[in-house]
């Protein structure tokens, strides 16, 4: 078996525990074992699975072998297992490491202002454009719209990292805020790249590609509004 394949089979093992460990979490009642055992387990699968698609977008546009001959759109593939893959892969890993590392250091922000968070953040945001740009370019305006997603998502972390005071319990919304992004990130990545495998016409599907979005906003409208309505019926108790 060669390399490619190896990382292939190890990066859907890794992809498949996270996308099934991803909801216990979000059913489990919040802040409990259950909650913080299995949204451990899921963030570091996702974070082994953006490693190694990372490895694999890399091994895509600059290995010696064509990957996957049977896709002729050489342009196509490019952009989605390569350019598109490697900023998925990053965002996902930033995505997990955040959600983590905002709940580690919730009463200490100056941490998340270290050089190792930066830095993800700058490669982050360094592959969205990238990855936007070479969408627009290729006449797949769909690669710039996920884009969009991480350049606005850094842009609000950045902005609780570096103002200077927050709300006692902001850390919460954006721990989950952060891991649902995890989560629309690694579904767009199986629905999109991955979708390539079965039916390459199905592709760029917009109604597919909003599948993952609308779900996690969803998800993330609903939590935001119980948090708010948890935190007035607190304050009306006192």
């Amino acid at each position: 078996m060669k390399l490619f394949e190896i990382i292939v089979v190890l990066h859907v093992l890794a992809g498949a525990t996270g996308l099934i460990c991803f909801w216990i979490p979000i059913a489990a009642r919040k802040g409990g074992v259950s909650h913080r055992k299995w949204g451990r387990v899921a963030s570091l699968a996702f974070m082994t699975a953006g490693a190694l698609a990372i490895a694999m977008a890399l091994l895509s546009l600059y290995g010696p072998e064509q990957r996957l001959p049977m896709i002729k759109d050489r342009v196509l593939f490019r952009g989605l297992f390569g350019w598109m893959m490697l900023y998925l892969g990053i965002l996902t890993i930033s995505f997990a490491d955040y959600g983590l590392s905002v709940v580690r250091h919730r009463t200490q922000r100056e941490r998340l202002r270290a050089p190792r968070h930066q830095l993800i953040f700058a490669a982050v945001i360094v592959s969205a454009v990238n990855c936007g740009v070479y969408g627009l370019g290729t006449g797949q305006p769909l690669m710039a719209l996920v884009a969009s997603i991480g350049l606005i998502a850094v842009t609000t972390q950045l902005f609780y990292i570096w103002r200077s005071s927050v709300a006692r319990q902001a850390h919460v919304a954006e721990h989950f805020r952060s891991l649902l992004g995890m989560g629309i990130s690694a579904y767009t990545a199986f629905l999109s790249v991955g979708l390539i495998r079965l039916v390459p016409d199905h592709v760029f599907n917009p109604v597919i590609w909003a599948i993952p979005s609308t779900v996690g906003v969803g998800l993330i409208l609903y939590f935001t509004l119980k948090a708010r309505t948890t935190t007035f019926r607190a304050k009306a108790a006192r």
